[in-house]
């Protein structure tokens, strides 16, 4: 073992976690449904000037079973649930349709907050995800339009050329939805708000789905 690798443990013990300040949770003032005690989190994640607190991590598996990871951007919430945006031969979206089920996490360590879902992703109607791709960035457009997702690429210089051409032809076809592009939602069926605290005194709140679906069941969790 390298003299780099061998004092690794001693370096990551160095580095500080969860730093005080932080703020103070009051769950019992929680509004009833995690949408909504998203929405005032993401909030003040902004406020608090939180860099991209839209990023989530997406966790899928594949069809051995492995668990797969990757960041994605927050696009919308609504009673439907968390949307986010794929291309249909992307590995991640092959692996949703072979097993729906999938988890969100959020976090934001300036203030020690974390949020995590569980439950199925839905594929949303062809109309919006063709305006979800035609109000992105033109580069983000010709990007999407001109990779070949997840594929090895064995010339830089190919990559160079596709977004090239793919630029041009969107310039020349403004209108144009690349095909396979999709929008997922997310209906969770449990969600967990993480508070985090210096003595790692944690406060935890577990929003669960009830049986018929009628109604969230809130409970407090252990640290």
């Amino acid at each position: 073992m390298t003299t780099a690798m061998a004092d690794l443990k001693d370096e990551l013990r160095r580095i500080p976690s969860l730093k005080a300040p932080l703020p103070d949770m009051d769950f019992s003032a929680f509004p009833q449904t995690p949408h909504q005690a998203f929405a005032i989190w993401l909030q003040e994640a902004l406020e608090a000037g939180v860099r991209e607190p839209h990023a989530m991590t997406l966790s899928t598996c594949d069809e051995n079973g492995w668990p797969d990871a990757r960041v994605l951007i927050l696009k919308n919430l609504d009673e439907r649930g968390w949307h986010f945006a794929i291309k249909a031969e992307s590995p991640k979206a092959r692996q949703i349709a072979t097993e729906p089920n999938v988890a969100l996490t959020f976090y934001w360590p300036a203030l020690g907050r974390q949020i995590r879902l569980r439950g199925p992703a839905a594929l949303l109607p062809a109309e919006e995800c063709a305006a979800d791709y035609s109000e992105r960035p033109q580069g983000s457009r010709a990007s999407a339009l001109a990779s070949q997702q997840s594929a090895v690429l064995s010339d830089v210089t190919e990559l160079t050329r596709k977004l090239a051409e793919a630029d041009a032809f969107l310039i020349a076809n403004p209108d144009f939805v690349a095909p396979g592009w999709q929008v997922y939602a997310v209906a969770p069926i449990v969600v967990e708000f993480w508070q985090g605290a210096s003595d790692r005194n944690h406060k935890r709140l577990r929003f669960k789905l009830s049986s018929d679906q009628s109604e969230w069941e809130r409970v407090r969790l252990w640290p």
